[in-house]
């Protein structure tokens, strides 16, 4: 049977294991050492919540698909009808093809085709590498249009430690200042992080409620940002994103297949309604690249 996702990429290095799914070039799977650290799906099923997804060329949401591009308005469609915005790129349900195979190690391309609000062609390749205790990506981002193009981009994956109660998980986030939203979850205001927004010393997994996107994100001595889970006995698995990537967005659930509680943790270029406030968004001459880095570690 072909899964609902596409071709299913599996990648072996030592002990660390991951499945890349054709389908958004989603990461839908992670292991170390037997021990998920991505939690994986049922395989005859379609991506649940995003999981895993590149979101390009932005993510999150943008307002009833509007958003003026120089003296242009611009009109997207509107792919959350619930709340009435256009949300989370134009990839999302894209079959990414293969650009290089190896066993530790897959690049995906898609490209994204002018279309309804979005006049632009962007070429764009996701590489993902296994390291030996978790996984390194790589985006790059090529301007094929004639003219500057607004690009942003943010990825979607859940993290667990599969065999710990995730609800027993302390989460920890570096960042001072979170978005407060509407009842369409658009930003409405920043803010400094207090109570259940301020994650920078920890706070139980099963204690918080989140669909929150941060900002004001702290970075350590190599430039990196890194959220992490840990467990009761000590053992974690850390987000790292590198430059470029500014913002954040956690989002917890207990709809997920398979699991009592996931956190997505979510690295992205740009928050919520970039495309009107202009926050973290690239105008790509044409010709001109961006590339981009995360990745995962798990420490036992």
């Amino acid at each position: 049977m072909t899964s609902p996702t596409g071709i299913q990429h599996h990648l072996r290095r030592g002990d660390v294991t991951a499945q890349i799914a054709q389908v958004g070039a989603s990461l839908r799977h992670l292991t170390v050492g037997g021990v998920d650290i991505v939690p994986p799906y049922p395989e005859d099923q379609p991506t649940p919540m995003c999981s895993g997804v590149v979101l390009a060329p932005w993510p999150n949401r943008i307002r009833d698909g509007l958003w003026q591009d120089g003296d242009t308005e611009r009109a997207l469609a509107i792919t959350e009808p619930k709340l009435h915005n256009a949300s989370h790129g134009l990839l999302r349900f894209a079959a990414y093809e293969a650009a290089s195979v190896a066993e530790d190690a897959v690049a995906l391309r898609a490209t994204i085709v002018p279309q309804t609000g979005y006049p632009y062609l962007i070429e764009t390749t996701v590489t993902y590498t296994l390291t030996d205790a978790g996984i390194d990506v790589e985006h790059t981002l090529v301007n094929r249009s004639d003219a500057p193009a607004a690009v942003a981009l943010g990825t979607h994956p859940y993290l667990t430690i599969g065999d710990v109660d995730p609800r027993e998980l302390v989460l920890r986030v570096p960042a001072a200042t979170y978005f407060e939203t509407d009842e369409r979850m658009l930003p409405v205001g920043e803010s400094p992080v207090s109570g259940g927004t301020d994650l920078r010393e920890g706070r139980r997994l099963g204690d918080v409620e989140l669909d929150t996107g941060f900002a004001t994100l702290l970075r350590d001595h190599d430039g990196a940002v890194r959220t992490s889970l840990t467990a009761p006995d000590g053992r974690s698995v850390e987000l790292w994103q590198g430059e470029g990537f500014d913002y954040l967005q956690v989002y917890t659930s207990d709809r997920y297949p398979g699991q009592a509680l996931a956190v997505a943790i979510e690295p992205m270029t740009a928050p919520a309604e970039a495309f009107n406030s202009g926050r973290g968004v690239r105008r790509l001459a044409a010709g001109e690249a961006w590339t981009l880095h995360w990745g995962i570690r798990f420490s036992g």
